[in-house]
């Protein structure tokens, strides 16, 4: 067998930003619900880009592109993926709730479900709403959520960086361990 090697960018075939905003998208829409970071909000533009979510909302303070710190991390993904501002996130939830979205907060609730028994998105579309890097989603979101997943943890430390959860939270939502 010959060593393994890196792909080239024509052997990836990936489309040109205009190309992937308008094309095809899982039906997942990401809501940040006043994340504070332009690094995080870059790289969870970048991350929505990678699975192919439909849409970007940018809830509350979270800030907005084009700024260069939130494109340090995007790297071109806020011009690749549909985003949003919403000044209040729970007015958006349950805006999407109406057009028969499943609303998801990713918190540590007492009723939170584990990660892996969330059921991937599909038919209802996927609202996955991710918060505030120090107090998390919104108590008002929470309750206006039709449900909540946490990612089990098991160091000292009981949360990720939004982003890195935003990562993990999507892979399973398009498919998980089905998308090898």
């Amino acid at each position: 067998m010959p060593p393994d090697r890196k792909l080239t960018l024509e052997e990836l075939g990936r489309p040109d930003a205009q190309t992937h905003l308008h094309g095809p998208k899982r039906p997942i829409v990401v809501m940040l619900d006043d994340v504070r970071s332009r690094h995080n909000v870059g790289s969870i533009f970048r991350t929505a880009d990678a699975f192919g979510v439909s849409e970007v909302v940018l809830c509350g303070f979270t800030p907005q592109p084009p700024h260069r710190e939130i494109e340090k991390s995007a790297l071109g993904a806020t011009r690749s993926v549909p985003w949003r501002h919403e000044p209040d996130a729970a007015v958006a939830i349950r805006m999407y709730k109406a057009k028969g979205y499943r609303t998801v907060a990713v918190e540590q609730t007492v009723q939170a479900i584990p990660l892996g028994e969330l059921r991937p998105a599909g038919d209802p579309p996927l609202v996955l709403v991710f918060g505030n890097e120090l107090t998390g989603v919104s108590d008002a979101v929470v309750s206006a959520c039709d449900a909540a997943v946490v990612i089990p943890q098991f160091g000292h430390k009981h949360s990720l960086n939004v982003s890195v959860c935003a990562g993990v939270v999507l892979w399973w939502a398009i498919g998980g361990p089905q998308t090898r």
